[in-house]
């Protein structure tokens, strides 16, 4: 299962990180695009604007393998609690996390403010996962908001950016391990090797990857693909192969669970079928 696949649409929708990326991102990618691709998969938005996440649920309406949606709805908005309710009314029980773009915020305390509060507490309260687009700015932050969530079901997206092309490790880890003490707190496996340089190296993954699995053990630890952003650097299939290799290696008899039993547990979609 692959927990973590964008489609999005630049001709219906604004999507402003676009406008620096590789030039072969900047169009659409929609499932006619990942016909190919078969695991069943949760998609992510990738625009702030809760018209995304409407479209998200359209189109997981009519592509059988999509088993949810990871949306975005404006968390600082003073009728949060009911923006959340009409998005699970008309996600139809497709919505299964919110995703605020935490990365793409100038404030990097933006995760503490106090009028955040209630966004998050209502997210727990409907047993939505809050997903974590962060990095090593945010962690420290991201901790102390999470002490104030107790039973929040978090999960950090692409292991929260560490900087491999750079060869940083030891802040990132020990960030990393304070994070994973907290039980609710879960990870996903993906978006690393686009952090790996301009040629993707599969060895450099390793410390990073064994670190995570230390730190978080084999069941709170869930692999997405990150596609299309992927393609900028491999294919699908290359980074599920090496995924597969690094989990064998380092938590042998655990590859079901981080490649669909985690997430399908973490997102409470274990009780539903197909579209």
């Amino acid at each position: 299962m692959d927990a973590h696949r964008h489609y999005w649409n630049p001709s219906r929708l604004h999507y402003g990180w676009l406008a620096d990326a590789p030039s072969s991102l900047q169009r659409a990618f929609l499932p006619e695009d990942a016909a190919h691709l078969t695991d069943p998969c949760i998609l992510v938005q990738a625009a702030p604007d809760e018209r995304e996440t409407r479209y998200l649920f359209e189109l997981a309406r009519t592509t059988p393998n999509v088993l949810g949606v990871v949306g975005w709805v404006d968390m600082a908005s003073a009728d949060v609690t009911s923006r959340l309710d009409w998005l699970m009314h008309d996600g139809g029980g497709l919505l299964r996390g919110i995703r605020p773009m935490v990365q793409d915020i100038p404030d990097t305390g933006w995760l503490g403010l106090r009028a955040l509060d209630d966004a998050f507490d209502a997210l727990r309260d409907r047993g939505l996962v809050f997903d974590a687009l962060v990095d090593e700015r945010h962690l420290r932050v991201l901790q102390d908001r999470l002490v104030r969530h107790p039973g929040l079901r978090t999960v950090i997206d692409h292991a929260a950016k560490p900087d491999i092309a750079g060869h940083a490790f030891a802040s990132w880890a020990g960030a990393i391990a304070r994070l994973a003490q907290m039980p609710d707190v879960h990870c996903k496996l993906s978006g690393l090797l686009t952090l790996t340089g301009q040629a993707p190296d599969d060895d450099r993954l390793e410390p990073y990857v064994a670190h995570l699995f230390e730190v978080f053990g084999p069941n709170r630890l869930i692999w997405g693909s990150d596609w299309p952003v992927l393609t900028t650097h491999a294919t699908y299939e290359d980074w599920r192969t090496c995924a597969h290799a690094l989990v064998q290696r380092l938590a042998p008899g655990h590859v079901d669970a981080v490649f669909g039993g985690n997430a399908i547990a973490t997102y409470s979609i274990a009780s539903r079928s197909s579209p």
